[in-house]
């Protein structure tokens, strides 16, 4: 093990983080060779910087006319200049304020300092690298993003646990994931829990009783001499409908719930901010243990993982993200764009509830997001896909043979009812 882990190891010795790393995590250091010693050269060469590997003229990088055109209110540093490896600085205080702002129960002392991903996914990959191990115990719903089965099955080899979303009721699995953890993972043992609201394919988030739910289960299990890891992917972040949806990230409850639990905050400018092209996302962590030692050595850890994989992210997109977050307008203009995804949300409410055709098809619970899915039932859902694009010219998600998404976000108000109407009566035509 190289020297700088193991320094960084000792730091993390005892300590939650520290339990939790899978050996990937316990291997990974930052380097103190060309970036580490570009970052000191920033603050003290005030005559001459000859250590980054970019071109400059007058201070400022070369930059292609053809480029600055199209980014008049750029400097050609922010531009097109290398980004930090964590991160700007400033954009990862910004976020770090508006997620306190977000979620008023966070206490800055227990989490670190949001360190900026290649998108959410990126956030993803980044905490199962530092704490997912082979044949660690990984737990998400059978309805979920695919990305999760690349991620914990294929790539880092974990032993997968799938759960029903919802109970027979249709009412949201929080007690029985609970269980499962405890029938599966043996004292002293790691669990990985994977938590998405506003959920994706369901366009499900839990309501304020739901949320407290989640946090007195987990308390139990982690009672019981489970050390907990929760991965909260929080993409769609904000986009609730209801006046009982729980408002805030689980993060704001869980990260210094109980000593044995550790929280991850996976989210980002991607559909929150609508610049989804960007891929800007964010790695916070939170516990209870958390001080400045303990967060300056997982800073290490994360910018080593980061280094060894893409190195930084787009310097251009955290620019123009961070004169995006501090502009005056930008709280109004979110809102006048979020009023529009509830009233798509709210005229699919309506046409479900007026529906007279289409009626073999059952909706999931929904409140929030970008989707909603149907239980097909006995219709095969890629046959409906099928024929819905090959006939009609509408694409949808098959999920299996049961399950078809519909993103009612990208589709205008207007047109609403043709979608609906033309997804209702192909589904009679092929029940008949």
């Amino acid at each position: 093990m190289h020297p700088l882990a193991q320094k960084l190891n000792e730091a993390l010795h005892d300590t939650l983080i520290g339990i939790c790393l899978s050996d990937y995590g316990k291997e990974i250091y930052f380097p103190e060779g060309i970036v580490a010693q570009a970052t000191e050269a920033g603050k003290k060469a005030h005559r001459y910087n000859a250590t980054v590997g970019m071109a400059y003229v007058d201070g400022q990088p070369m930059i292609l006319p053809t480029i600055q055109d199209n980014l008049p209110r750029l400097t050609p540093m922010e531009a097109v200049g290398y980004a930090p490896t964590a991160g700007n600085p400033k954009l990862r205080i910004a976020w770090k304020e508006g997620l306190v702002r977000k979620n008023p129960e966070l206490d800055e002392r227990f989490m670190s300092l949001p360190a900026v991903t290649s998108g959410i996914t990126g956030a993803m990959v980044l905490a199962a690298e530092l704490f997912c191990a082979p044949q660690d115990h990984v737990f998400y719903p059978e309805l979920s993003w695919d990305n999760y089965d690349l991620m914990f099955a294929t790539r880092f080899q974990a032993r997968v646990h799938h759960f029903p979303l919802f109970d027979k009721k249709g009412v949201l699995s929080i007690e029985a994931v609970a269980d499962m953890i405890l029938n599966k993972v043996p004292e002293g043992g790691k669990a990985i829990l994977v938590l998405n609201y506003p959920q994706n394919p369901t366009g499900y988030s839990p309501t304020k009783q739901q949320a407290v739910e989640w946090e007195r289960e987990l308390i139990r299990v982690a009672s019981q001499n489970r050390h907990v890891v929760v991965i909260l992917d929080d993409a769609y972040f904000g986009l609730c409908y209801e006046d009982d949806i729980y408002p805030h990230s689980l993060f704001n409850l869980l990260y210094k719930a109980h000593p044995n639990i550790l929280a991850i905050k996976c989210d980002g400018a991607t559909k929150e901010d609508y610049v989804w092209g960007f891929r800007v996302g964010f790695f916070t962590v939170g516990t209870t243990s958390m001080t400045p030692q303990i967060a300056e050595a997982l800073e290490a850890k994360v910018k080593g993982a980061l280094r060894a994989s893409v190195s930084s992210c787009s310097q251009v997109a955290q620019s123009i993200l961070y004169k995006e977050l501090t502009s005056l307008v930008y709280h109004g203009i979110k809102k006048k764009y979020m009023e529009e995804l509830k009233k798509r949300y709210e005229v699919v409410r309506d046409l479900l509830n007026r529906r007279s055709a289409g009626r073999k098809l059952q909706e999931l619970p929904f409140n929030s997001g970008y989707f909603m899915c149907f239980d097909t039932g006995n219709l095969n859902a890629n046959t409906l896909r099928e024929k819905l694009l090959n006939d009609e010219g509408i694409g949808t998600i098959a999920l299996g043979d049961r399950y078809l998404r519909v993103t009612f976000a990208s589709i205008d108000v207007k047109d609403l009812p043709d979608l609906y109407e033309t997804i209702f009566r192909t589904a009679d035509a092929l029940s008949s």
